[in-house]
């Protein structure tokens, strides 16, 4: 079992969210944690790649370079 979170949503979204989930008959709740994990996964990519383009040791090499290096 999880925790509960309470959330307060603005109208538009809440009846955005209502259609979605009568139309694809799942309920509301599936809807919110499966967009939220996925925010957060992109969200940690997102803070990964931020990280290592601040990082001046970090190498940073062009598309055609990666290529060659891969033999493609």
């Amino acid at each position: 079992m999880g925790k509960a979170v309470s959330i307060r949503l603005p109208d538009d979204i809440a009846e955005r969210l209502e259609q979605v989930s009568k139309e694809i008959h799942r309920n509301k709740t599936f809807i919110i944690k499966s967009a939220l994990k996925k925010y957060l996964d992109e969200y940690a990519d997102y803070q990964i790649a931020l990280d290592r383009l601040r990082d001046k040791d970090d190498q940073i090499i062009s598309a055609d370079e990666m290529r060659k290096s891969l033999g493609v």
